[in-house]
């Protein structure tokens, strides 16, 4: 049996307040920091997520197996803590964990004197953690163009490295805003860095204890832009987000007013406000290297909007919870809009692939979606609800990140049935 649910929304003025749960990107790396410190601080508003959960929970564990479960991000930052503490552990997750790389990170660790061995698939999870081969070195080089996690992991550990490290960033690095995030917290508990060129060095140092309050996710927070920019018309104030945020997802504010959502900033809040005769951009073109988490909430807010769009920087797509290129292909061909590769030989770059979105989104029955396990796929496609009623199935997905999503919807005027299905 798979829990399926029904989405519509009778109310096409939407008016709320929502109370938005810390960012998990943030809280993930408080809280590796606060073990990696040696001494307790307060955490306020830490994500609800699972994803924080599970590395709490793994942290503060004495058991030989660790799970991270789905937990990308947790799978990470637990693998460069593990190798650092040299202990005989092993590090397992889901099957869907299982296929996504980690390579890169093993290889860094291990050239740097750490003894990590995979236990199944060369290059993937599960691993086996032991006692360091020899002395720890300083310097280690690693590719920027597949995940940032990896370099963040090797960063947020290395002021507790015996002489700290020195990182080579080979070729491109993506999602830099995240990079960025990691350095900036690292340095509000009392540990600097130097980056010039592709070479960041941080010596040896101490964190220093201090509270810290998790600004909300922004990543969150774009899926409110969306509805807003498929309303008819919108007022909806986010509470827990900042302007000058540390997370490249607040790019979502700038994107959305090509929609016709207009942002104002004030304490600790935004307010989204989108006028009954606001009108969306016929196209759009956009590079997500930066931020890739809210590409299918532009995706599917083109979609309902009969927005074109030519996209690229979405490389690290392919290796989330699913493909979410390939995903997002098939949920979205259901309601007649269609995501396409662009052929090389119309797109005057040598760099990275293009992607055109195309249609507006056409009902006949209500389509049902599927999420591929994947907490993104869920809550990009939920917003067009507001056009059409929707199903959506394993809607439990959300938990990954934001749990209290479908409550949060129902709050804004949104309708939602169990719908139990034998698919």
């Amino acid at each position: 049996m798979t829990k399926q649910i029904k989405i519509t929304c009778p109310q096409k003025d939407l008016k709320g307040k929502i109370k938005l749960t810390g960012s998990k990107s943030i809280a993930n790396r408080v809280l590796l920091i606060r073990a990696l410190c040696g001494e307790d601080f307060e955490i306020e508003n830490v994500s609800e997520s699972d994803d924080t959960a599970t590395l709490m929970q793994l942290l503060g564990s004495d058991e030989y197996v660790l799970d991270a479960h789905h937990a990308g991000t947790t799978f990470r930052f637990m693998t460069a803590y593990l190798a650092i503490k040299g202990e005989d552990r092993q590090l397992t997750g889901s099957s869907r964990m299982k296929q996504r790389p980690v390579g890169p990170l093993v290889d860094a660790l291990n050239m740097l004197g750490c003894n990590v061995t995979y236990l199944e698939n060369e290059g993937y999870p599960p691993l086996q953690f032991g006692p360091h081969q020899s002395t720890i070195n300083k310097e280690v080089s690693i590719k920027g163009n597949v995940s940032s996690q990896y370099l963040s992991a090797l960063l947020m550990v290395a002021p507790i490295l015996p002489h700290g490290l020195k990182l080579t960033i080979l070729e491109d690095l993506v999602s830099r805003p995240y990079l960025e995030m990691t350095l900036s917290i690292m340095q509000y508990f009392g540990v600097n860095h130097t980056w010039i060129d592709n070479i960041i060095t941080v010596e040896r140092q101490t964190y220093q204890a201090r509270p810290y309050f998790v600004e909300a996710d922004w990543s969150a927070a774009s899926y409110y832009y969306s509805i807003a920019a498929i309303a008819g018309s919108a007022d909806i104030t986010l509470e827990g987000l900042f302007q000058n945020s540390l997370q490249g997802d607040s790019a979502i504010a700038s994107i959305a007013s090509s929609f016709g959502v207009a942002s104002t900033y004030s304490d600790k809040e935004v307010r989204l406000v989108k006028s009954a005769d606001s009108k969306a951009q016929t196209f759009i073109e956009y590079d997500f290297i930066k931020q890739p988490d809210i590409a299918q909430t532009v995706f599917a807010m083109c979609a309902a909007l009969n927005v074109n769009g030519l996209f690229t920087g979405l490389k690290t797509l392919f290796i989330k919870e699913t493909d979410r290129i390939k995903a997002f292909q098939t949920e979205l061909a259901k309601v007649q809009v269609y995501l396409s590769k662009v052929p090389k030989r119309f797109i005057d770059s040598e760099g990275d692939d293009f992607y055109m979105i195309e249609g507006e989104a056409t009902y006949g029955m209500s389509p049902t979606f599927d999420t591929y396990q994947d907490h993104r796929m869920a809550m990009a496609l939920a917003p067009l609800a507001i056009q059409h009623p929707i199903f959506i199935n394993d809607p439990a997905v959300v938990s990954k990140s934001y749990p209290d999503f479908w409550e949060h919807l129902k709050s804004l005027g949104f309708v939602i049935e169990d719908n139990d299905s034998s698919l």
